[in-house]
């Protein structure tokens, strides 16, 4: 099954289940996970900046390509109620501007 590993989260990996979205998935293994839009892929709250295996990750939605034009989303950055896992392992962090004040993130590694 097609693991997330967030890096920056004390947790193991997150397994995604097939046609889910990362945000489904993280939140099915309890993480507290910011989308203030609902998941309508309306902001960039739930975005997920992707160290590794990008590749792996379904093409970026209409809602990702506009907010790239706009400069609200990096390309190293992915929103995880429009993106899923087919397959593979993918590797990422939650950019500190979304952050939630009373989730522990481990911001100290590189």
């Amino acid at each position: 099954m097609p693991t997330l590993t967030v890096q920056n989260l004390p947790a193991a990996p997150v397994s995604v289940l097939p046609g889910a979205t990362l945000l489904a998935a993280l939140q099915a293994a309890g993480h507290d996970w910011m989308h203030a839009c609902g998941a309508k892929g309306r902001c960039t709250t739930c975005r997920l900046h992707v160290l590794s295996g990008a590749d792996l990750l379904t093409p970026p939605s209409d809602a990702e390509l506009r907010y790239r034009a706009l400069g609200r989303l990096l390309p190293t950055e992915r929103l995880t109620c429009q993106t899923r896992l087919p397959a593979g392992d993918v590797v990422g962090r939650v950019p500190e501007p979304v952050q939630f004040p009373h989730v522990t993130y481990l911001n100290d590694l590189p």
